[in-house]
């Protein structure tokens, strides 16, 4: 972002703070308290100010990482503003991604520029306590670096931000939790995944190396038995914009909807169903009514495409092409917890993903291994 834009946007923020101030609740030292203040129209329209200032300050770290100009976060004061600790986090968070930045151009790509934009879904006050839950839109534009990348990825996250007020009615910003599974570009804390117990006599897959570049694996694309431009095609038209044709497991347990939003797409092109008992994982099929743990299930999917023969190990992520999956176990605990979906390949060899829980388009696997370097990774070729 412009440093103009940036001087821009921070006075507008300071403003629209200023204006809506005086619709903001408070208590005078010598007043009554009021159990269940009002969180009215102005309050919940800086809140939201607030949260898309925190948010665009994250993901323009990633683009410039300039760390001595003002983050936009700082205009916010006074009526409603960061706590000291939720302020010490978001400065360390900020460096993480700076750092994060850095590694990705070590790996060979950066971004051009960022938009993001935050709406708040809904808020909940108990005492002097306001929960606000907002869903954060961004999009990333690739710099050429290779010359081949894909012009944006994009993601959408859902958090929940705690706002607590003292008696003077001033409010803070005292924490934010991503209520996905933490799998976006610009998230800092590690995925909170409470992982299945795994049982060792299923199929085991084979872990895959992250180095690059990889040993040449080529793919068939067309002529073949499936339809790999069609499973891309349903990923990257239902990426945020969920088919209503299924259920949607998103805060539904380990993984969320990332493998049922995987078996959908590798079902448009062509994967058949396979009947049978649910908990079966030999057996392989969804609709609206009934899944099987197999199709909605990291593990489960992993050990009916294996053992199915539907799918073949490959050795290194970067091998990984148009409709092929990949898998992270993200403390090596020996449970998989996260299921993508390759949508694109660049003609230099890099894979980009597509993928639920976090909702996110054409995300690299450079940028999957820079967040996530003490995961392991399962690449299956289909």
């Amino acid at each position: 972002m412009p440093a103009r834009r940036r001087v821009t946007i921070v006075a507008a923020a300071v403003a629209s703070i200023a204006a809506s101030a005086a619709l903001l609740p408070t208590w005078s030292a010598g007043a009554t308290v009021v159990d269940d203040p009002t969180v009215d129209a102005g309050t919940r329209a800086t809140f939201q100010r607030l949260a898309d200032a925190v948010f665009t300050d994250r993901t323009q770290a990633l683009v410039d990482g300039v760390r001595s100009a003002k983050p936009l976060t700082d205009g916010f004061s006074g009526d409603v503003r960061l706590s000291s600790r939720t302020a010490r986090g978001e400065d360390t968070a900020l460096t993480t991604l700076d750092r994060r930045k850095d590694l990705l151009a070590r790996l060979g790509e950066r971004y051009r520029k960022a938009d993001t934009a935050v709406t708040l879904d809904a808020t909940r006050v108990k005492g002097r306590t306001a929960e606000a839950a907002v869903t954060e839109t961004t999009t990333l534009t690739y710099a050429k670096v290779r010359g081949d990348e894909p012009r944006t990825t994009g993601f959408q996250a859902h958090h929940e931000l705690t706002f607590t007020a003292d008696r003077h009615g001033d409010w803070q910003l005292t924490g934010i939790r991503d209520t996905d599974q933490g799998t976006a570009v610009n998230t800092v804390a590690g995925p909170s995944v409470k992982a299945p117990t795994v049982d060792d006599t299923m199929p085991s897959a084979p872990r895959a190396a992250t180095t690059y570049p990889a040993p040449a694996k080529p793919k068939t694309l067309t002529g073949a038995a499936l339809d790999y431009k069609a499973m891309a095609a349903y990923a990257e038209k239902y990426w945020s914009n969920y088919n209503k044709d299924y259920p949607d497991f998103n805060g539904q347990g380990a993984g969320g909807d990332c493998t049922n939003f995987v078996s959908q797409s590798l079902k448009a092109g062509g994967w058949k169903h396979v009947p049978g008992y649910v908990y079966d994982y030999t057996k392989w099929f969804g609709n609206a009514d009934i899944q099987s743990h197999s199709f909605i299930g990291v593990n489960e999917w992993s050990w009916f495409a294996q053992n199915s023969k539907r799918t073949t190990p490959l050795a290194n992520v970067y091998q990984l092409d148009v409709g092929d999956v990949l898998q992270m176990d993200f403390d090596k605990d020996g449970s998989k917890d996260h299921t993508m979906f390759v949508s694109y390949r660049s003609p230099q060899g890099v894979p980009y993903l597509t993928y639920h829980s976090t909702n996110t388009y054409r995300r690299s696997v450079a940028s999957i291994i820079a967040s996530y370097s003490n995961a392991a990774f399962y690449a299956y070729r289909t």
